[in-house]
């Protein structure tokens, strides 16, 4: 099988905390098995809710959360054990939780799924604790799994009796491993038809076709048919052995991605921006200055005269605000057709702090001059 031409790209990752970085890289064929899932092939969420106990008097108010203690009785009617109605048991060593979990493809009866627990009462932490069986279900009601086992925190809080505390993670949540057991099989259609769906991680209308013509290469033409941007429809064996051995062969063939559209994406939280390689300007000058404003306060007092009578001594604020033009101002002239890299280029060289790039990047998309779709998030 003959590895698809190598093309040459640029693709900049800019990082405004440290500025622009221009790094050439090569535009690699990738495994199907790589861009794409088959469709039907899916996990499934599990939810289920439980009690934690054993913790250290970190665990729910009972007084606040009565749905614990009703949680408690229920279960010790089951083993037995009857608690008088005008008995209201304080506990602070039990804790009751939600219990989430993903149900993987074809999971059979018997093996093990990671658990999360989280806190949905008032308890300050898990740590210590031990889940009790939990029934988990799915979106139809039934139980697919059963959980149970020691919790796992990776936080922990303290607090003192003044009110101070200092936290590390969220101590109110945590994980069981391998603390579910598989108890019911998903049915899935994936041996029952006599095609494959191939869905793309990336909607791509370039990507869709190439796959479809790798595949139509490899395996014969008419194999293929994309569908639309995201889903390619594969011909394939009904026979559920021949099935498995054709899709490993299918995901193993490369496909050329098609290019990304031009865009650029500011992170406004952390500064953060991320332009692709595509990414032109038309004729456009941009001035970009600064102006520095300090503001100092401080606090003037006026004495009565010595021996004076009667008088006070007044305190009276006074603030002064200096504002000074930046002598640094450049202004930014990008001709038609410029690039990527030196748009980052004339940004460097004028020493531009890291919200300047932002800002001339929304002024040329402003005025229309950015030929790409910028995106803040």
């Amino acid at each position: 099988m003959n590895t698809p031409s190598i093309r040459w790209h640029r693709i900049l990752t800019c990082a405004i905390c440290a500025l622009a970085v221009v790094l050439p890289t090569q535009a690699r064929a990738e495994r199907i098995k790589d861009m794409s899932s088959v469709a039907g092939v899916r996990t499934n969420q599990l939810v289920g809710y439980g009690l934690v106990v054993g913790l250290d008097g970190t665990g729910d108010q009972t007084t606040q959360t009565p749905f614990t203690v009703q949680s408690i009785l229920n279960m010790l009617a089951k083993f037995g054990v009857t608690i008088p109605p005008n008995v209201n048991p304080q506990l602070k060593n039990v804790a009751a939780v939600t219990v989430t979990a993903e149900l993987p493809a074809f999971s059979k009866t018997g093996q093990t799924l990671d658990v999360t627990v989280a806190s949905i009462g008032n308890s300050s932490s898990l740590r210590g604790g031990a889940l009790l069986m939990t029934p988990l279900r799915g979106a139809d009601g039934e139980v697919y799994a059963m959980a149970q086992g020691s919790v796992v925190v990776s936080g922990f809080g303290i607090s003192g009796k003044d009110g101070s505390r200092v936290s590390v993670n969220v101590p109110s949540g945590g994980r069981v491993p391998n603390g579910a057991t598989v108890e019911r099989e998903v049915t899935t259609r994936f041996a029952n038809d006599g095609f494959v769906i191939l869905n793309l991680n990336t909607p791509d209308f370039t990507t869709a076709a190439r796959l479809s013509e790798a595949v139509d290469k490899t395996l014969g033409p008419g194999t293929a048919h994309a569908l639309d941007a995201v889903s390619v429809r594969v011909q394939g064996p009904t026979d559920p052995g021949a099935r498995v051995a054709f899709i490993g062969a299918l995901q193993d063939i490369e496909v050329e991605p098609g290019e990304a559209a031009a865009r650029v994406i500011i992170n406004s939280r952390t500064g953060t921006v991320v332009i692709g390689s595509h990414v032109r300007v038309t004729p456009a000058a941009v001035a970009h200055g600064s102006l520095s404003v300090t503001i100092t306060e401080r606090t003037d007092v006026s004495q009565p005269r010595p021996l004076s009578s009667g008088g006070t001594t007044v305190s009276t604020p006074r603030s002064e605000i200096t504002v000074t033009p930046s002598g640094d101002a450049r202004m930014f002239l990008f001709n038609a057709g410029v690039d990527l890299e030196e748009i980052v280029r004339a940004v460097n060289q004028v020493g531009a702090a890291p919200g300047d790039l932002v800002a001339i990047l929304e002024a040329l998309q402003q005025a229309g001059a950015l030929r790409a779709q910028l995106i803040v998030i």
